[in-house]
């Protein structure tokens, strides 16, 4: 335990790069008034709507919360998300000179309903998702590549956190393996086979089953079906998140270790969970922890960040917190 605080308390001022897609989270909140006579649907009567940093951008701010300096290489369009997006950011403290903002792009907007009665808990309804066109060569490519070699050489570690908007193509990632020995960590939701050769990556289980090709219905084949993955990845570590279980390491040849999940086995919600767990996975390895350390914050974080509602952060406060309370369980 002491080892790990001592982790946590060398968090503070890494250089960390971000690169990847930067999602606005919107949380409309409502409540319930009545059912509706032109449909058998109920009518929610409006409460507030909150814009927060999702995908790349969530895993910028929980760096940013930890005590991370934190660039961030992404793109989003000149709209009111976009524009909320970029103040956010910087209200946090993250470095947003390479996130380029363009009137030919929508910045991917993810709206989440949320509704109850007054004074309940809301819940989740429905999600409506504004996807705007993959980004494509031209005027914002070039400046995303522009600000990605600027960046790069004083990172002292680099998350690509990849959502399948085309922020990470192939001349990023080619940008990224010349930049030298630094510690790469790759959350990818769609494309993570395409990036082989670098430090580890983040998958959940229902990833790891998507990439083989196959369901997983045990302990040991999920440790055969991560250990196949690592090899075909080219990486040194795969940290599997597997929710209330907890998640799974492998790394370089150690056996599988298995880190139970902490906290209520109840999440409040999951939103971003990944984006928190790879930020601080990351920022362990550059502080030189060993990947089952890192594994073991990572575990720490996502537990604090399920039981918090909407799209959120940790910070090292919390996190030490976490960490010595569990001590004296």
């Amino acid at each position: 335990m002491n080892r790990l605080i001592e982790i946590v308390r060398s968090f503070a001022d890494r250089r960390l790069l971000i690169v990847g897609d930067a999602i606005a989270d919107q949380f409309l909140y409502g409540n319930i008034s009545r059912v509706s006579r032109e449909a058998p649907v109920f009518i929610l009567r409006h409460e507030q709507t909150q814009t927060v940093p999702g995908g790349a951008a969530n895993c910028a701010i929980n760096l940013a919360a930890l005590g991370a300096r934190v660039s961030l290489i992404a793109a989003v369009g000149n709209d009111e998300p976009g524009r909320e997006l970029r103040a956010r950011l910087e209200a946090a403290g993250v470095d947003v000179s390479g996130v380029i903002a363009s009137d030919k792009l929508q910045t991917t907007t993810k709206v989440r309903i949320l509704a109850g009665q007054s004074h309940s808990n809301k819940q989740q309804v429905i999600r409506i998702d504004y996807e705007g066109n993959p980004l494509s060569d031209g005027e914002p490519r070039e400046a995303i590549t522009e600000s990605l070699k600027n960046a790069l050489p004083s990172a002292e570690a680099i998350v690509i956190s990849d959502y399948n908007y085309g922020v990470v193509d192939d001349r990023a990632i080619a940008l990224v393996r010349e930049a030298g020995p630094k510690p790469v960590l790759v959350d990818s939701r769609f494309r993570l086979s395409e990036f082989t050769g670098f430090t580890a990556a983040t998958p959940n289980e229902d990833e790891v089953e998507h990439l083989i090709d196959g369901a997983i219905t045990s302990t040991d084949e999920l440790e055969l079906a991560a250990q196949r993955l690592k090899t075909e990845l080219g990486h040194r570590a795969l940290l599997v998140t597997r929710g209330a279980q907890g998640m799974m390491l492998l790394a370089d040849n150690a056996a599988p270790l298995h880190i139970p999940a902490v906290g209520s086995e109840q999440s409040v919600d999951v939103t971003g969970a990944g984006d928190t767990v790879i930020a601080t996975f990351a920022l362990a390895i550059a502080c030189d922890a060993s990947f089952a350390d890192a594994a073991r914050l990572a575990n720490y974080a996502g537990g604090l960040v399920v039981m918090k509602r909407g799209t959120a952060s940790v910070t090292a406060a919390e996190l030490e917190h976490s960490i010595l309370s569990s001590e004296h369980d």
